[in-house]
């Protein structure tokens, strides 16, 4: 109805009520759906949101502020599907909040990554090492890495 087209799905095994991610432009996705679960879910609101910086390079700066004021991190790597470099966090509140850069685009004929490109990672710095084909880690400040 919105227009919205499906770029990957987790399986059940992957997400517990399994998720689709869907885009509207060429990002890989702005919007990932969590299908029925078996049990009621925890959450009653949205998961997260996702605010896109410019550079990689961003994201370690970011992560820098957050942990020098304490903030809880949840996520600090590269996740799976998208391929995005991210640090995700809680607000005050308890509300997860995710600064992240580089997510995959997508073309016009719809062809997305395969998983087996994903480079699923728990660090940014695994992330930066190991990065998926054509994803350039490199940072414009080195020294960025060194502070983390």
């Amino acid at each position: 109805m919105l227009g919205f087209r499906v770029s990957d799905i987790y399986p059940e095994t992957m997400v517990p009520g399994g998720m689709a991610f869907l885009r509207c432009n060429a990002d890989h996705h702005c919007l990932a759906l969590v299908g029925s679960a078996k049990a009621a879910s925890q959450r009653t609101e949205m998961h997260h949101a996702a605010f896109e910086v410019a550079s990689l390079d961003e994201v370690l700066r970011a992560r820098e502020h957050l942990k020098s004021l304490d903030v809880p991190i949840v996520v600090d790597g590269r996740r799976r599907a998208g391929c995005q470099v991210a640090v995700e966090f809680l607000d005050p509140d308890g509300h997860h909040l995710e600064i992240y850069w580089g997510v995959d685009q997508v073309g016009t004929d719809g062809h997305v990554r395969p998983p087996s490109e994903w480079r699923e990672h728990k660090s940014i710095e695994a992330a930066i090492d190991d990065p998926p084909p054509g994803q350039d880690t490199t940072l414009a400040d080195p020294s960025l890495r060194k502070r983390a």
